[in-house]
């Protein structure tokens, strides 16, 4: 894009509303690559262009919010009166939409169980619109076998949407394993600073007008600056990702060795249950992680948490910051079997040896608590 912008390496903010027309002729024809600000600039289609090449999408849309472009994914597709197959564990504010707005929009929501494969099939209905899939799952980190539920969705006419936040398009391409709507909160990786809010939803070639004409008719748009600092984090993401996961294994592999452990979840490692699927249709794994620990008394929980030095205690991921929080989830298709509490980690870009003591120090704070 740089011969558009007067050599400019990165392509500048656009702040616009109003874009001029040359003539009252051009006007009316419309013939002309920005319109109006709501309906894009070169900030956002320069990435939405990178991302969609990325995806392997035919068209990305970039949004305000990754909850806005789970909830965008899902009203492109369905309306009042169809059921909607949704991933047991799913993000939490998603199943928070599934059973809020969309239920009063007249939309069923039904959960299914990260196990199901082909068999799928046996829970799709006459009006199941979509399959919403989320590989590895939030919080538990299951792997889903995406392309034999896209092949059983596919055969009923059904439109399978998936989260892909975790893998982000470096290490799982979506459209080729069969999903027609992939959803980033681009937020984490891709934006990866930490000072950002944005989506991005994707789409194959057949689903480009039914999620074009969702987001005009919403008035739904990401800010020139919110692109542009996306943008900015496009250009470092296989750099940050290979040390993401470098930290993340080297962490996962201590915290297998801790007596306070009860098992890691991390489908990166061997004797993950989802190793087979994601060695066969993923090319990475990044920072994100969660560990089950024996039991243990909320008092101990709470040394735990309080005194880290690195690692920070808040929401969301993707930076280059280390965070950690206790996983608190609901299950709606039977439990999630766990001896004691679960934490969630992200290994953020600090030294992996640093991120260990801290670790280390909050074990040691609770067995002496």
């Amino acid at each position: 894009m740089s011969r558009e912008h007067f050599g400019a390496v990165a392509t500048p903010v656009y702040r616009t509303s109003t874009i001029l027309y040359p003539d009252i002729e051009t006007l009316a024809s419309q013939n002309v690559p920005y319109k109006y600000g709501r309906l894009g600039t070169p900030t956002s289609q320069s990435f939405e262009t990178a991302v969609a090449e990325l995806e392997g999408a035919a068209r990305s849309f970039a949004l305000p919010s990754g909850l806005n472009a789970i909830a965008t994914a899902i009203l492109a597709v369905c309306g009042a009166g169809d059921h909607l197959l949704m991933i047991d564990t799913c993000y939490g504010p998603g199943r928070s939409f599934c059973d809020g707005p969309a239920k009063r929009l007249g939309i069923e929501t039904e959960y299914y169980a990260p196990s199901h494969g082909a068999d799928i099939a046996s829970l799709i209905r006459p009006n199941t619109k979509a399959i919403y899939c989320e590989s590895p799952g939030s919080l538990t980190f299951e792997v889903q076998d995406i392309p034999a539920i896209a092949a059983a969705a596919h055969a009923r006419g059904v439109t399978v949407l998936m989260d892909n936040t975790w893998a982000t398009p470096l290490f799982f391409r979506p459209f080729e394993h069969g999903v027609d709507l992939s959803i980033q909160a681009a937020t984490k990786y891709i934006a990866g600073h930490s000072d950002v809010m944005i989506g991005v939803v994707s789409a194959n070639a057949d689903h480009v007008g039914r999620v074009e004409t969702f987001v005009h008719d919403l008035g739904l748009s990401a800010s020139g600056d919110d692109c542009f600092l996306a943008l900015r984090g496009l250009r470092t993401l296989p750099v940050r990702l290979a040390r993401h996961r470098e930290n993340a294994l080297k962490l996962a592999r201590w915290l297998q060795m801790r007596p306070e452990v009860e098992r890691v979840l991390y489908p990166a490692l061997p004797d993950d249950p989802g190793h087979a699927i994601w060695r066969r249709d993923f090319t990475g794994a990044c920072g994100l992680f969660g560990a089950v620990l024996k039991p243990a008394a909320k008092t101990q929980m709470t040394a735990f948490f309080n005194g880290f030095a690195h690692f920070g205690l808040g929401f969301s991921w993707g930076g280059y910051e280390s965070l950690i929080i206790p996983a608190r989830f609901t299950r709606t298709v039977g439990d999630f079997a766990a001896a004691g509490p679960v934490i969630r980690i992200h290994a953020g870009l600090e030294d992996a040896d640093d991120l260990i003591d801290d670790l280390a120090a909050g074990f040691a704070r609770m067995k002496e608590a």
